[in-house]
């Protein structure tokens, strides 16, 4: 039997009968991810495998890293299958990481390869993949079409032109692709050269002379109502921690004005500044009926001269451990205050903090919304098997599964689409194990809707992107 198998991770006959009958077959909804949308619209073709595999993987760089590897095997300049050679010694070394698992995954849905990744199987899979990759069933659009991809959402700074998302709108594409709103680099008053030069990026796009804090917020809105015209329901915020030190609005102009003038802010300005424009983002959220995501927790660019050497996003970041309950009670508290409280989804990248999100969320559920407030996916480092398993018994403690909308794959990789298949699987091994142990109804006609509208069908009613009706079940 090969290692990827029809039953993979399901341990009991209920899980497969799950899985198999409800989950497997459901349509793709990846409302969270950081594909490039010009690679999409321009329905890229990828050279080989280490281009379409390899590149942008900080994962994988991560555990070649771990394993010996120069640098110029994982971001460098070495050559191609070099590349790709130095990744397969490495595979067999992680044995007990998810990316063993992801791996092996991804060979057998891409490309049918049932063989064991290591440096003697590595010709063999490189020649067989690449072969594949010249057709047209693995260009980007052969990939969402191949795994029933109904929607996707990638992340999308004020300032892009979005002229990406108008190409694939006009496309025959049937997958949805949307921009979601990330908003970040507009708090970075303590760093006032990158401030500026981003905000001469918004006056360009918005057409706003920004001089003043009033201008920023009319240039925000006119680029979030841009954002919604072309289909956008979703905003995205990557922060430490909720910021929840409310200033007048005059004290946040004259932070804005020191900036505008090249003067840094210090922590607590900074901290006051982002405070005042996070209330702004929930507000313009709640008026347009958006869905706002808040990626809580992550420790970047720890290793100063992997930063300095590679740039941010190339494995420099861990968990990181900010007390995170009070400040986001009080933000989520003072939105709600306001009537201006959107549906948001809350995730934590610090195991430590499930049960605080969690519960969190249901101080501000307020009936209008089947699951308004939304303890999130187990992501980055928390999207293993274990950290899975762990996020769907905290949801199912303190809220309710049947109402969450599931996994996304947070990924800059068209390779990821697995793990959606994963996590299903995942999902129907606990439901499956419960229901034999007798702690959960033997019942499909309760149980299997469930499985359905976590995959796929909860997101699709909660996110209110325009997807065709013919996505997924009822």
């Amino acid at each position: 039997m090969s290692f990827i198998h029809e039953d993979f991770l399901l341990q009991t006959q209920t899980a497969r009968l799950l899985y198999h009958q409800y989950a497997a077959d459901q349509p793709i909804l990846d409302y969270h991810n950081h594909l490039p949308p010009d690679d999409i619209a321009g329905n890229r073709r990828f050279n080989d495998l280490a281009e379409i595999w390899l590149a942008g993987d900080h994962y994988k760089w991560r555990a070649m890293r771990a394993n010996g590897v120069e640098e110029r095997y994982c971001t460098g300049d070495a050559d191609p299958y070099e590349k790709f050679l130095a990744w397969a010694k490495t595979v067999p070394h992680t044995l007990r990481n998810p990316i063993y698992h992801w791996t092996h995954l991804e060979l057998k849905r891409y490309f049918g390869i049932d063989e064991l990744l290591n440096e003697k199987t590595a010709p063999a899979i490189w020649e067989r993949a690449n072969a594949q990759l010249q057709t047209s069933d693995l260009t980007t659009w052969g990939i969402l079409r191949k795994f029933q991809v109904a929607a996707l959402c990638t992340t999308d700074d004020p300032t892009g032109d979005l002229a990406a998302h108008r190409s694939i709108a006009d496309s025959d594409l049937p997958t949805r692709v949307y921009p979601a709103f990330r908003p970040d680099k507009a708090l970075a008053v303590d760093q006032p050269e990158a401030f500026n030069a981003w905000l001469g990026k918004l006056e360009a796009i918005s057409d706003t002379q920004i001089g003043r804090l009033p201008d920023l917020l009319d240039a925000l809105d006119k680029r979030h109502r841009a954002f919604h015209e072309i289909g956008s329901r979703l905003s995205d915020h990557g922060l430490a921690r909720c910021y929840a030190d409310f200033p007048s609005e005059a004290e946040a102009a004259a932070i804005f004005d020191r900036a505008r003038a090249g003067q840094a802010a210090g922590a607590d300005d900074h901290a006051k500044f982002a405070s005042y424009l996070m209330l702004f983002f929930g507000r313009l959220d709640a008026k347009r009926g958006w869905t706002k995501q808040l990626h809580l927790g992550a420790l970047r660019s720890v290793n100063t001269r992997g930063l300095q050497k590679l740039g941010p996003d190339t494995g420099f970041d861990s968990i990181g451990d900010w007390p995170q309950a009070a400040s986001l009670g009080a933000y989520l508290d003072r939105l709600q205050q306001e009537d201006a409280l959107p549906k948001v989804i809350l995730y934590n990248n610090n195991p430590n903090d499930n049960y605080v999100l969690a519960t969190m969320a249901g101080n501000f559920q307020d009936g209008s919304t089947p699951g308004k407030i939304q303890f999130g996916s187990g992501w980055w480092f928390l999207d293993t098997k274990e950290g899975i398993e762990w996020q769907l018994n905290t949801l199912s403690n303190t809220g309710l599964l049947s109402r969450f909308v599931g996994m996304l794959t947070d990924s800059r990789s068209f390779m990821s689409y697995p793990r959606h298949e994963y996590f299903r699987r995942v999902l129907c091994n606990v439901i499956g194990r419960e229901i034999e142990s007798g702690e959960i109804p033997g019942d499909e006609e309760l149980v299997g809707p469930m499985i359905e509208n976590i995959c796929f069908g909860n997101a699709k009613r909660y996110l209110a992107l325009d997807i065709p009706e013919a996505s997924g079940k009822s």
